[in-house]
């Protein structure tokens, strides 16, 4: 009974310490690290939130029937592309001024910035678009032109962080002398 609850225990305290843990990419966490453009292609990146993007397109025409009413015809598309919690994706390219390229799916130009902001000092790498414009932050996806949501600019990229810690003990009993 007591070399089971050992073995249980044991067990239990492995899996304990190899736990590993999502944090947030950071410049400190690339110099830890030493994480150069190839050793980045082989690193697993999760999004931290959802990330909507949406474009759309409308055509309209107007015409006389034949029974003489006038007819105006619109037509509206949208195409919406969602990137869910946690998604993975893996590190595609450095840019000109030190953001990061991230890929989600195969194909050319699917890939989405991601730069660290100058105002904030966390250093974390948040979705790099232009905001200036009223229809949200504009990107450049699959060669088209999209927009984000606002929440979406509070996604940043996150790892898993893994701390393996082995010990290795070794119980004897002692059964003592007799005289």
């Amino acid at each position: 009974m007591k070399k089971i609850t050992f073995i249980l225990i044991a067990v239990l305290g492995l899996t304990v310490v190899s736990c590993s843990k999502r944090i947030a990419y950071t410049e400190e966490i690339r110099k830890e690290y030493d994480l150069n453009a190839e050793n980045l292609k082989k690193v697993q990146f999760y999004t931290s939130s959802q990330i909507i993007l949406q474009r759309s397109t409308s055509n309209g025409s107007q015409e006389i029937s034949a029974d003489g009413k006038l007819v105006q015809n619109q037509k509206n598309e949208e195409d919406r592309l969602i990137i869910n919690p946690s998604t993975k994706c893996i590190f595609e390219k450095y840019g000109d001024k030190g953001e990061v390229f991230i890929r989600f799916e195969v194909g050319q130009g699917k890939t989405l910035k991601f730069a660290v902001r100058q105002n904030q000092a966390n250093g974390r790498f948040y979705l790099d678009a232009n905001w200036k414009s009223d229809k949200g932050g504009e990107v450049q996806y699959g060669n088209q032109t999209y927009y984000a949501n606002s929440a979406s600019g509070n996604t940043f990229l996150m790892v898993s962080i893994q701390k393996l810690k082995k010990t290795k003990r070794k119980d004897r009993v002692v059964k003592g002398i007799k005289v």
